[in-house]
């Protein structure tokens, strides 16, 4: 109850504050390559349920839908604009929509994509299934998009097996350090 509660008060008063900065952010965008200025990706939720999950796209429009790493010359799908947004991980902004909504949590294990079946198996597997996805996480501090999916999972049961305000503003603070110095993004 009280983690559902700050997630509404901040992801809403950060809406609120990076409106304009989200505005521009979606212009640019859109300026820069043709289609939409927001990606809704369809994501496994909490108890597998799908969900869409908003990102400013960051791809060309019919890029496949899978895991960026997946990609055989990932360079060619990603726009120029959308390589900045991603080293930055402003394109992660449109998800504190997902979280005053109720999708999403501000931290928990990253969503995963709706055809990642590795990754949902595992997280069935020790019961990470059954929290929300969070914008950011105990495993994408601990490695990001460098993890491998076993290592990720362990990162997520850590996280379920700990989970709490305390942890959640720890890991929180970890994400700030990590998105500032640019750690841990490959795509």
């Amino acid at each position: 109850m009280l983690k559902r509660a700050m997630d509404i008060i901040l992801s809403g008063a950060f809406l609120v504050l990076l409106s304009g900065p989200m505005f521009l952010i979606a212009i640019l965008v859109r300026i820069t390559s043709p289609g939409p200025a927001v990606h809704w990706s369809k994501r496994i939720g909490k108890n597998n349920q799908l969900f869409l999950m908003p990102k400013y796209r960051t791809m060309r429009v019919g890029a496949p839908q899978v895991a960026t790493h997946l990609l055989q010359d990932s360079g060619t799908y990603i726009t120029k604009i959308g390589a900045i947004l991603r080293k930055t991980s402003l394109d992660e902004l449109p998800q504190l929509w997902s979280v005053l909504v109720g999708d999403m949590s501000l931290v928990g294990p990253r969503p995963a994509l709706f055809n990642q079946d590795d990754l949902v198996a595992l997280r069935n597997q020790y019961g990470i299934d059954g929290l929300r996805p969070g914008v950011t996480g105990w495993a994408q501090i601990n490695g990001r998009d460098e993890l491998p999916v076993p290592l990720k999972v362990r990162f997520d049961k850590e996280y379920l097996d700990n989970c709490g305000i305390v942890f959640d503003l720890k890991i929180l603070l970890m994400t700030l350090v990590k998105v500032l110095r640019k750690e841990g993004v490959r795509h």
